[in-house]
């Protein structure tokens, strides 16, 4: 069933081998987790370097790993670690660039994937997910731990890359057993065994527990989730405050109500930027809000999304950040509109320090065809905007991004 090297001493007999097969009676949840996702995407046409260190990264000093496989992490290389420090842990690994949308690509095809099972499906990222198979075990006529199994199979023979599985029955056990399942493998967790299953893990392996909280819980003795289990209600609530400590105290009993809930309608869609150097021309930084723009606008009409209000993210050579927002008169999906907002928000700091970052964000979506009140002015300029725009998305549709771009951004490589 695949290698583990995640599985705590001790914990063997929860691990789904040819052999072993835990009893899964009343488990319907699981959590489905892919294996150094982007790696693993990428080594599809490089199977030649499966057995070598792999870490797919951005160039530039500032840099960060996106994903390591399984044979670099083992030199101490992780996701969101400057590569800069993973060149140095492992200078021989090979790194790669990241294919910019593949990804998301193939996550969606392995989400469709899951809705075939059922349609609980919670993506909780590009690489993992929740999903309820409760209603789909009649149906199918199998246990939760055979649905899990048929994934797994699934998953790779169609997308060429692994996943694990945990299954439990109840979401944060469930997301536990996947970690433990690591890599390529399943672990299931018998209800009647959560809360042994639970109590010898250490508390920081609790939902909501940073490392700022374990180390609380630690200074009072707490150093296992049945330690957090035996301790009086009250005294939590003193130490941790009371909606973590009522929320720890659930957990290390075995209780978590929350359902799987399928895909949340978005709130907002945004797009962001970190610069290898620190950009201080004005007229760069515009042309950068542009570019942020029109990805922006052009991801709200993919999706038959309009927003009603831009805001921008401004971080500064030191690391200090800002957010300034403004609302629409109407909602939109007009780059040139996001994009005048966007300028006249960064005019109005009235700095012009050194910026680190910048991003664009729409908030308040609605349908595009959802019904807005009229006004005076609802035959503007920006409508025939949107048609261009439209015809834009045509164009890059057929002929890749780069087709069409406004004249501005063909100075970008110079910023």
């Amino acid at each position: 069933m695949g290698r583990n090297t995640a599985l705590p001493a001790g914990f063997e007999r929860f691990r789904v081998t040819d052999s072993t097969r835990p009893d899964d009676t009343g488990c319907h949840v699981l959590h489905v987790d892919m294996d150094a996702f982007f790696a693993a995407v990428e080594l599809r046409t490089r199977p030649e370097l499966a057995d070598q260190p792999v870490v797919v990264a951005g160039s530039g000093p500032r840099a960060v790993v996106l994903s390591a496989n399984y044979p670099a992490r083992r030199f101490g290389i992780s996701s969101a670690m400057p590569v800069a420090a993973a060149r140095k842990l492992c200078p021989h690994a090979v790194y790669l660039p990241p294919s910019r949308g593949l990804y998301s690509e193939v996550s969606r095809s392995v989400m469709a994937l899951f809705r075939e099972i059922t349609p609980l499906v919670e993506p909780l990222s590009l690489d993992e997910a929740f999903l309820d198979v409760g209603g789909a075990l009649r149906r199918l006529g199998a246990t939760a731990t055979e649905i899990g199994a048929r994934l797994r199979a699934r998953v790779e023979a169609e997308h060429g890359v692994t996943c694990s599985v945990g299954v439990a029955g109840m979401k944060f056990v469930a997301k536990l057993a996947s970690g433990m399942a690591k890599p390529d493998g399943m672990v299931v967790v018998p209800v009647e065994e959560t809360v042994s299953f639970l109590h010898p893990l250490p508390v920081s392996a609790l939902w909501g527990v940073g490392p700022k909280t374990a180390e609380v819980l630690r200074g009072h003795g707490l150093h296992t989730i049945a330690d957090i289990a035996a301790t009086p209600p009250d005294r939590l609530r003193r130490w941790v405050g009371v909606a973590t400590a009522e929320q720890l105290h659930a957990l290390a009993h075995g209780r978590d109500e929350r359902r799987v809930v399928p895909e949340a309608e978005e709130k907002s869609l945004g797009a962001e930027r970190t610069f290898d150097t620190d950009l201080s021309d004005r007229e760069a930084q515009r042309r950068q809000l542009l570019d942020l723009s029109e990805k922006v606008a052009s991801t709200l009409r993919h999706r038959g999304l309009r927003g009603r209000t831009v805001s921008i993210k401004v971080r500064f050579s030191d690391f200090r950040t800002v957010t300034r927002a403004r609302t629409l008169p109407s909602a939109t999906d007009v780059a040139r509109e996001i994009h005048s907002t966007a300028v006249a928000l960064l005019e109005e700091m009235g700095t012009t320090a050194p910026v680190r970052l910048l991003g664009v964000r729409v908030e308040g979506l609605s349908g595009a065809t959802d019904a807005e009140q009229l006004t005076l002015d609802d035959v503007r300029p920006t409508s025939r905007w949107r048609d261009a725009e439209v015809a834009v998305d045509s164009a890059r549709s057929k002929f890749g991004a780069a087709a069409v771009r406004p004249a501005s951004l063909l100075a970008r490589n110079a910023d």
